[in-house]
């Protein structure tokens, strides 16, 4: 198929950062008092300002997110880079491509670094945007930043905010197996399934990129 541009969310995506997540917001959480059931799972896809409206929302939203951004920065020793991920990036002309996530934008650059990935010339975090997935906004955005219909683009998307919010924008996505059952992204508009971006390909081509996917 050809497509003008791709955007891909990082975690879930690129890197896997659950072990880091799952201990900082345990220790935000215990450090503010909030009482959190063994068995809760940490809302994958989603901003950090809205995990705490869901978790505290008696906490200053500001001192909050400060504090668990801190944790998270402080703690990427175990993130894992996905298969595939590396070598698709590089692969791609740097016009060609973004990271549209649900983390802010140092944590984002943490996270690169810390798995070796690129940076892209063009990204929208999760403190650029006033709503957060699942709303389409963060995409609209990354398709703009490229100067691509969202139409065009296709989006890399691992958890169901990511996928609802791809769909919405008119993109058309591709589900990432590791956080959420294939049947659930399907069912939520993923067009392909992939189990890593080892299964995608691209090529530059004139009118955008030739790209190959070894769907399930």
């Amino acid at each position: 198929m050809i497509a003008s541009g791709m955007l891909f969310d990082m975690d879930g995506v690129l890197v896997s950062s659950i072990a880091s997540v799952n201990r900082c917001w345990r220790l935000w959480a215990k450090h503010y008092g909030v009482d959190v059931p063994d068995d809760y799972e940490i809302p994958h896809g989603v901003r950090a300002v809205d995990v705490m409206r869901s978790l505290a929302p008696q906490v200053d939203p500001v001192e909050g997110l400060r504090l668990i951004e801190e944790m998270e920065i402080n703690d990427v020793h175990d993130i894992v880079t996905l298969p595939g991920a590396k070598a698709l990036l590089e692969s791609l002309p740097l016009e060609r491509w973004a990271i549209v996530t649900s983390a802010t934008h140092v944590l984002l650059e943490a996270r690169l670094r810390a798995a070796g990935l690129p940076k892209p010339e063009r990204l929208i975090s999760a403190d650029k945007v006033e709503r957060g997935k699942p709303d389409p906004l963060p995409y609209l955005m990354g398709a703009a930043r490229l100067g691509i219909s969202p139409k065009d683009c296709l989006v890399f998307e691992d958890a169901p905010s990511g996928v609802k919010a791809g769909v919405a924008a008119g993109a058309r996505v591709v589900g990432v197996l590791g956080t959420t059952p294939e049947e659930e992204l399907r069912a939520l508009g993923a067009g392909w399934i992939v189990p890593s971006l080892a299964a995608v390909t691209a090529v530059a081509v004139e009118d955008g990129l030739k790209v190959s996917i070894d769907a399930i």
